[in-house]
């Protein structure tokens, strides 16, 4: 499809009245890339982007207290509420590895 001179006069208009070039494409029955890829050949360019009909103004939440005390915890204490999946082995003292021992010596011979 060739551009005649009705459409690019219709195309210089609706773009400096501000419609975006979907907008445009749909209006002169032309693809969206093709509309761009005029734009840039007439050398047309759009000083900034148009303000949006209804703008969406999105609060951010704020982070709440208990994430924030959540970094101070100190490090010994379990945070997590399941249970490891491989128990640690009991440590013994020296003391009591000894008396371990002898009771096996004892009871082997």
């Amino acid at each position: 499809m060739s551009w005649d001179t009705k459409d690019v006069a219709l195309l210089k208009k609706l773009w400096s009245v501000g419609q975006s070039a979907a907008q445009i494409a749909r209006r002169l029955g032309y693809s969206r890339n093709s509309i761009c890829a005029k734009l840039t050949r007439l050398g047309l360019k759009r000083g900034h982007k148009p303000p949006t009909a209804n703008p969406k103004i999105v609060s951010v939440r704020k982070r709440r207290p208990v994430l924030l005390a959540a970094c101070a915890r100190s490090v010994d204490k379990v945070v997590s509420t399941r249970k490891p999946a491989v128990t640690q082995p009991k440590e013994f003292t020296k003391r009591q590895l000894y008396a371990m021992l002898a009771e096996a010596v004892r009871n082997t011979g």
